[in-house]
């Protein structure tokens, strides 16, 4: 298993001020940046797109962590691609052919990830978990930022690391300084947080208390 990696999510951030706030979570020690797509369709809420993820590319040299909540993923991935995403990663639930849609990722030379939301039995994975470099599990419902964790996803992250002793996993939901530490117990090792560390008064302070939790 890699090591500890924090990926703020823009979802958090103050919009009008985006291309600050890319450049102020690289300043306060992020590892990657977790940049959500949605749909409006698979999830209720209409985010980011290829534009805006074209727009910020050229502030920051932190990995772009593309996050794709879309019932139609294929339409989206090569402008994804194009626009500097580092890793796309996609729904366990949107995609019929997950092999043929890794497949075309990495043909790109990415990172390729795949998601399951809460609902989903952890099972759904066992087709595809040999060939992501990732898995994000959900812990919450997707859709809006600063929910509470759902707990009970974590023994999906239990399941996974058992079988998968050297896989990079991913959580995303109600994540802060509070529930952490649960998430590294159950075998995560990458932190998608967003208003923890947007809303706080210090996020540097924020992201190193997130990456040290439970040591």
């Amino acid at each position: 298993m890699t090591n500890r990696i924090i990926a703020p999510s823009l979802l958090a951030a103050d919009y009008a001020r985006l291309g600050d706030a890319v450049c102020q979570m690289e300043a306060a020690g992020a590892d990657w940046l977790h940049y959500d797509v949605m749909d409006a369709s698979f999830v209720p809420t209409l985010s980011f797109g290829a534009g805006v993820l074209k727009a910020i590319r050229p502030l920051t040299s932190l990995p772009m962590d593309v996050h794709v909540m879309a019932v139609h993923p294929y339409k989206l991935i090569d402008d994804l691609m194009d626009a500097g995403a580092d890793g796309i990663t996609y729904h366990i639930e949107t995609v019929e052919d997950g092999p043929a849609l890794i497949e075309r990722i990495r043909a790109r030379g990415l990172r390729v990830g795949v998601t399951l939301n809460p609902a989903t039995p952890v099972q759904r994975l066992l087709p595809v978990l040999d060939l992501v470099d990732m898995v994000l599990v959900m812990t919450v419902n997707p859709g809006y930022g600063g929910q509470k964790m759902i707990p009970e996803c974590l023994d999906k992250v239990q399941w996974i690391r058992s079988r998968c002793p050297e896989l990079d996993i991913q959580v995303d939901g109600g994540i802060n300084r509070d529930t952490v530490a649960m998430a590294y117990e159950a075998g995560a090792n990458i932190i998608v947080a967003g208003s923890a560390v947007f809303h706080a008064q210090d996020p540097a302070q924020e992201i190193a208390l997130l990456r040290e939790a439970g040591r």
